[in-house]
């Protein structure tokens, strides 16, 4: 039940995005809100998660994450392989849609991100369209040439090949993520970062 109420929630949230690949994503999920996903070891940044789920400020969703966080399959990003080491410590994911995913699609990706306090994740690009929305904590985003303070509620697009950064407020932040298009790993790259 908590997860089949995340599920619909996030649907929800996702739907009120003016793209027709939200909507798309939004449709998939509710589908699979019934899907059973087994308890899993916690991440080993549980700790953080469970308390920026709790932050004063943050969406309803984040609660919701918060009590399913026992079954949601945190993990490394698919694109670890590819990143710095150092990276592998300050954030987690979990797919939720996807290929490999506990509810399949071959046309998107979606999941939920976390990245630790007052860390930085440096510039990357990928051939997948891209959109966060942050459900708790807040973030300093860089979008090309934009550069965003981003709260629970607010969302982010990124087209094909954008380069991107996020750094983490002093409480992390949560957010939930979507990719359309290329939903491939094969064009990641960590780009060339002065900030880093």
């Amino acid at each position: 039940m908590i997860l089949s109420d995340l599920l619909l929630s996030i649907s929800d949230l996702m739907a009120a995005e003016p793209r027709a690949e939200a909507e798309a994503t939004a449709n998939a999920l509710r589908a699979g809100a019934d899907s059973d996903l087994l308890s899993q070891p916690p991440s080993t940044l549980a700790t953080g998660i469970q308390r920026t789920c709790r932050l004063a400020d943050a969406h309803p969703i984040a609660r919701l994450v918060g009590a399913a966080q026992p079954w949601l399959p945190w993990q490394d990003s698919p694109a670890a392989s590819l990143q710095p080491t150092e990276l592998r410590a300050i954030k987690s994911i979990v797919t939720l849609l996807g290929p490999d995913a506990p509810i399949k699609s071959g046309a998107f990706l979606f999941g939920l991100f976390y990245q630790a306090p007052g860390s930085y994740y440096p510039l990357h690009a990928h051939e997948a369209a891209e959109t966060y929305t942050i459900l708790a904590g807040n973030a300093d985003w860089q979008a090309g040439d934009r550069r965003l303070a981003l709260s629970p509620g607010q969302a982010i697009h990124h087209p094909p090949n954008l380069p991107h950064a996020m750094r983490a407020g002093p409480e992390g932040f949560l957010a939930m993520w979507r990719w359309s298009g290329d939903i491939s790993f094969d064009s990641y790259r960590v780009l060339p970062d002065p900030q880093a």
